[in-house]
């Protein structure tokens, strides 16, 4: 797999089109706004520190309806409204996340696009996807977010949701580790960090701004 830089003029004059294949570096480049465009039935992980912007590139991109969103931040809340007030979340978040995995697993095999929201420090989890997407044919790709700690508890703060320091700490040590290995290999070359992944975007706090749009599909 290939790594590159900046993207590509869209035919038909449809403006700036980014076709991720292999490792695709945006960070750090600037320009004009631009398509991400997957095939039709790409399973599409963003990942990030919690407060990096997932849940507000993915309401970007499902805004249009591209595809749906499986994002655990729903499942949670749904959880929680039918909890008594004063039952702590830590109490029943074993089983919101058993609802999240079944809720991603009949998603996944519901077929067509898919747009989901994951922290990415978690390996296990992306080879889960990978393994259930590859059932039906289907690749997985990744867009990691790579916008520092202090960006992403900025985020944090402006949206009113806290990640534990702990969590945050444990996040933090996992997409650390990976976004070194995705500098390496940009750099030097080699293995794949994640060969699961069919590709992978790269992008920092300048470019996911620039990543107006998703599109699933050839072109029209």
């Amino acid at each position: 797999m290939g790594t590159s830089k900046g993207t590509a003029e869209a035919p038909g004059g449809q403006g700036c089109e980014e076709r991720p294949r292999g490792v695709v570096d945006l960070r750090g480049v600037a320009g004009a706004a631009f398509t991400v465009r997957y095939p039709s039935d790409a399973v599409v992980v963003v990942s990030g520190l919690p407060g990096a912007g997932k849940s507000t590139l993915l309401r970007r991109w499902a805004g249009a309806g591209a595809a749906p969103t499986v994002d655990p931040r729903a499942v949670h809340e749904a959880c929680e409204a039918v909890m008594p007030a004063r039952l702590p979340y830590a109490v029943y978040r074993p089983w919101a996340r058993l609802e999240h995995f079944r809720l991603l697993r009949a998603s996944v095999r519901r077929g067509g696009p898919l747009l989901v929201h994951d922290c990415g420090s978690r390996a296990w989890m992306r080879r889960w996807l990978a393994r259930e997407a590859a059932g039906q044919g289907r690749r997985l790709h990744l867009v990691l977010l790579d916008v520092g700690a202090a960006t992403a508890l900025d985020g944090q703060r402006a949206r009113g949701r806290h990640a534990s320091a702990r969590a945050f700490a444990r996040h933090r040590r996992g997409l650390d580790r990976l976004l070194a290995a995705f500098t390496r290999h940009v750099r030097s070359g080699g293995p794949m960090p994640t060969p699961e992944a069919a590709s992978v975007l790269l992008l920092d706090a300048v470019s996911r701004s620039r990543a107006a749009a998703v599109r699933f599909g050839t072109a029209g």
